[in-house]
C-alpha cells in the first residue's frame, strides 16, 4: 500500500443465509476502519453458489447493514457478475504456465482421497496432470484448470491480528481456478475481485485464514499487490463454546425485531473483541475516532446477553424522549394487529416517558410497561395484579383511598401527600395503599411513579380504573 494512498476496505457476504452477528461484527470492523482513515468501504454480495444464494438473503443483508446504518460506498458488486473477468485470469495464468489443464476425473479423485485416508495422509491433489501433456488427455475429455502452486518452502501470512501465520506448501495442493463447467471457483473469484476493486485491507473472520495462504499464491502469481490481512477471532458463546443459536447466533433481523437500538447494537458488537481501555460505553463517533487494527484481540469473544441489554438500556435512556414515543408508537403501528396510538395516549407517553425509560431494557418493555397508557377504562390485571387485589385490597380502594381521592390535590405531590395521611391515620405503610392503587390503574404491580401515573391519568379516568377494581 502507497504511503498517501488511503484504504479500501470490503465486506463480502455469501448470500446462502441472513447476515448473523458475527457477519455483522465483520462490516462493522470494516465501516469502522474506513471511516477511520477516510478510506472507503464496499459492499461485494458473493453470489457464486448459484444453488444456494437467494434474492431473499441479499435483501435481509443490505436492510441488515443499513438498519445499523453501516453506509457502503458506491453500489453493491455482485460478484457473479463479473464470472467473465475471473475466467480471463485463469486463462491468462494458464497461457503463461503458472496454472494447468487438470484431466483428473471424479473416479479418479474419490480413489485418490480413499487411497490417502487409508494411509492417514491429508486429502489433497497429487499434481499428477501438473507436468502433463495435455495431448494425453482423451480427445473432447472434460477438465479444470489449477494453479500451479509452489511445492517447497512456505506460504507466510502477516496478520495485523494473529501475527506471521505460516503454510507448508507441501500441504498447500494446486487449487481449481476453474471448473469443468468453466465457472470459476470461489478462491479464484476473491482474488480478482479484491484485485479490481482496489482493496488494500482484509478484515475478516479466522475461519478464513486457511484461504488466505491459498489467496496468497495466486496474488504472488498474477504479481499483485498484497492487502494487509487481519483475521478476527470467531464469537464464542458466555459458556466458551461456539457460539450458536442459544447463545444468539441469530440474524441481524432478530435482534431488529426484539427492537435493540441499532446504537446499542453497534457498541456491543464492538467491544466484541476490540478494547479502548476500560472504555464500555463507545458512542459511534468515538468508535470512529479511535478505531485500529492493533487493538483487535487474539482471544475468542464471548456473546452476553446480560450485557447487550444493559448497553441496550443506556442507550435507550440516553435517547431523546420524543424520539422513544415515535419509536413506540411505530412498534405498535408494526404488530399484529397494529395498535393506533392515540394523541391523548402520546400525550400521556411523553409525559411518562422519563420514568419509562428508566426501566426498560428494549423498545418492547418499553412499550409493554406502557400499556396502561394507550387506551381508556379499566385495566386489564395480570396475574401478580389480580394477587395483590384481594379482598382485603378491594376493600381498601373500596371504602378508604376512593373517598380520600375523589377530592384530593391532583398532582403527583398532592396525591402522595393525600396518600402518606391515609396510611397514617390507619396505621399501615405507604405501600399499602400504593400497592392496590398501582394494581388497579397499571393492571401490573410494577411501574413509574404511581402518582406521577395518577397525575397523568387524570382525576376522572384514574378514579374509574381504581372503581373498577374496589370491592
Amino acid at each position: 500500500m502507497a504511503e498517501n494512498e488511503k484504504p479500501v476496505l470490503r465486506f463480502a457476504p455469501s448470500p446462502t443465509g441472513f447476515l448473523h452477528i458475527g457477519g455483522a461484527r465483520t462490516a462493522l470492523f470494516n465501516w469502522l476502519y474506513a471511516r477511520h482513515t477516510g478510506g472507503k468501504f464496499l459492499l461485494r454480495i458473493e453470489d457464486t453458489d448459484r444453488q444456494r444464494s437467494t434474492e431473499a438473503a441479499i435483501a435481509a443483508i443490505l436492510d441488515g447493514l443499513s438498519w445499523l446504518e453501516l453506509n457502503w460506498d458506491g453500489e453493491p458488486i455482485y460478484q457473479y457478475a463479473r464470472a467473465p473477468r475471473h475466467r480471463e485470469i485463469a486463462e491468462q495464468l494458464l497461457a503463461e504456465g503458472k496454472a494447468y489443464r487438470c484431466y483428473t476425473t471424479s473416479a479418479e479423485l474419490e480413489e485418490m482421497r480413499a487411497k490417502q485416508r487409508a494411509e492417514g495422509k491429508p486429502m489433497r491433489y497429487d499434481g499428477r496432470w501438473r507436468d502433463r501433456d495435455p495431448s494425453e488427455a482423451p480427445a473432447g475429455a472434460p477438465f479444470v484448470i489449477r494453479l500451479k502452486a509452489p511445492q517447497s518452502g512456505e506460504t507466510i501470512v502477516h496478520d495485523m491480528v494473529q501475527g506471521d501465520v505460516r503454510f507448508a506448501n507441501e500441504n498447500l495442493d494446486d487449487m481449481v481456478l476453474l471448473r469443468s463447467d468453466g465457472t470459476p471457483t470461489y478462491m479464484l473469484a476473491v482474488v480478482v475481485d479484491d484485485y479490481d476493486m482496489g482493496i488494500t485491507h482484509i478484515i475478516r473472520g479466522d475461519d478464513h485464514l486457511n484461504n488466505a495462504a491459498r489467496q496468497l499464491q495466486l496474488i504472488e502469481a498474477m504479481r499483485w499487490p498484497v492487502p494487509i490481512y487481519g483475521h478476527l477471532p470467531l464469537i464464542h458463546g458466555p459458556d466458551g463454546a461456539k457460539l450458536s443459536k442459544r447463545h444468539g447466533a441469530l440474524a441481524v433481523d432478530a435482534y431488529r425485531e426484539m427492537e435493540y437500538l441499532p446504537e446499542a447494537m453497534r457498541n456491543y458488537l464492538l467491544r466484541l473483541g476490540w478494547s479502548h481501555g476500560n472504555d464500555e460505553i463507545i458512542s459511534t463517533e468515538q468508535a470512529v475516532a479511535w478505531f485500529d487494527l492493533e487493538h483487535i484481540g487474539r482471544s475468542p469473544a464471548r456473546f452476553d446477553f446480560k450485557k447487550l441489554d444493559n448497553l441496550n438500556a443506556h442507550y435507550i435512556r440516553a435517547t431523546p424522549d420524543n424520539a422513544l414515543v415515535n419509536d413506540v408508537t411505530a412498534l405498535l403501528d408494526r404488530m399484529q394487529p397494529p395498535r393506533q396510538l392515540s394523541e391523548v395516549g402520546r400525550d400521556r407517553l411523553l409525559a411518562l416517558m422519563p420514568a419509562l425509560k428508566e426501566r426498560a431494557k428494549t423498545l418492547v418493555e418499553l412499550a409493554t410497561g406502557a400499556e396502561f397508557l394507550y387506551a381508556d377504562g379499566p385495566a386489564s390485571l395480570d396475574a401478580q395484579a389480580e394477587k395483590a387485589l384481594l379482598p382485603e385490597a378491594r376493600a381498601l380502594l373500596r371504602d378508604e383511598i376512593v373517598p380520600a381521592f375523589a377530592d384530593a390535590e391532583w398532582s403527583g405531590e398532592g396525591l402522595e401527600a393525600t396518600a402518606r395521611g391515609l396510611a397514617e391515620r390507619l396505621g399501615i405503610k405507604l405501600g399499602q395503599v400504593a400497592q392496590p392503587i398501582r394494581a388497579a390503574v397499571t393492571g401490573k404491580t410494577t411501574s413509574p411513579p404511581i402518582f406521577e401515573v395518577l397525575a397523568v391519568l387524570g382525576r376522572e379516568e384514574s378514579l374509574l380504573r381504581i372503581r373498577a377494581c374496589a370491592g
